[in-house]
């Protein structure tokens, strides 16, 4: 199986066993990565929650196989999508997280149902 790209909020429903996270089986999540930007969101909500740093940290990259680093070549597709995105109000983390798909041509899994329609190039999956 191919990588495939994991929002955070797709990390936060698998760590928080949400709904539609039984739709990452371990198969997937053994080629999983995310973007260190989604995985800097998904640390800041578990510290907020009251994990300890480190304990959060660990638990951040438990779901995935590596996160990848944000690249100036994903800087640059992230900023690319901001014309196509602005109309669905996608942050800076969710252009990160589609940007990574895009560069790495792999599918992106997340639990955001305001991407359902867009055409990026890339195939995006609803876990909700």
């Amino acid at each position: 199986m191919n990588k495939i790209v994991l929002d955070a909020s797709a990390v936060l429903a698998v760590l928080n066993r949400e709904p539609g996270a039984d739709r990452l089986t371990p198969e997937m999540l053994s080629t999983a990565t995310s973007s260190t930007v989604n995985l800097a969101e998904v640390q800041g909500k578990l510290v907020s929650m009251g994990l300890a740093p480190g304990d959060a940290w660990e638990a951040t990259l438990s779901p995935i196989r590596e996160a990848t680093a944000f690249t100036a070549e994903h800087a640059e597709a992230t900023g690319n999508l901001i014309t196509k995105t602005r109309p669905r109000g996608l942050s800076l983390g969710d252009r990160a997280c589609l940007a990574l798909g895009i560069v790495l041509r792999a599918p992106v899994y997340t639990a955001d149902k305001s991407w359902k329609k867009l055409k990026l190039g890339v195939p995006i999956h609803l876990i909700r």
